[in-house]
């Protein structure tokens, strides 16, 4: 697993957690049970502390960093190549792919950020509403075909999870 210590700080991993290999993890780092972490994210927590709750699928190319503290609820989908910096990210949100995060940016619950979403510094996010562009702005409020989206997503990377637990494995190439 691609866990690294700096200044004597562990990242701390739950159970039937999945980290790609091509992933690192640095830190004062910890992640809740049952999370997809995938191939080339970074979590970083050398100047602060990153706390990833259960069941959060954290996609590829991701890039996290706390300078000061992060905190990243449960159930929550981070999109292919998002970046977070100091950001709060509250249970059951969807940030689309390719969105930036600013320092002390606040996610509420149930809430999406549409790909490619530009979150300012101190920006807040409502539970409930969609927003989306660059600065992100109210695009719309969530109804129940959103939150059952975001319920069966949830559903699904726990699920891939399991599945690269049980038969994740490196080959050899012939020749």
């Amino acid at each position: 697993m691609p866990l690294f210590e700096f200044d004597g700080k562990q990242p701390v991993i739950g159970k039937g957690t999945w980290i790609a290999p091509s992933a690192e993890i640095i830190g004062d780092v910890r992640i809740g049970k049952n999370c997809y972490i995938g191939f080339n994210a970074v979590i970083r927590g050398d100047f602060g502390p990153i706390i990833i709750g259960n069941e959060t699928a954290v996609e590829e190319g991701v890039i996290i960093h706390a300078a000061e503290k992060m905190s990243i609820g449960n159930g929550v989908i981070i999109g292919h190549m998002v970046m977070i910096h100091d950001s709060t990210i509250e249970d059951c949100t969807l940030i689309g792919m390719q969105s930036i995060l600013c320092d002390h940016s606040i996610i509420k619950k149930w809430s999406i950020t549409g790909e490619r979403s530009f979150i300012k510094k101190n920006q807040v996010i409502p539970s409930n509403k969609i927003y989306a562009g660059s600065p992100a702005k109210q695009i719309g409020e969530l109804e129940i075909r959103h939150r059952d989206f975001l319920i069966n997503g949830r559903k699904i990377y726990v699920d891939l999870a399991k599945r690269y637990i049980k038969s994740f494995k490196l080959i050899n190439q012939a020749g």
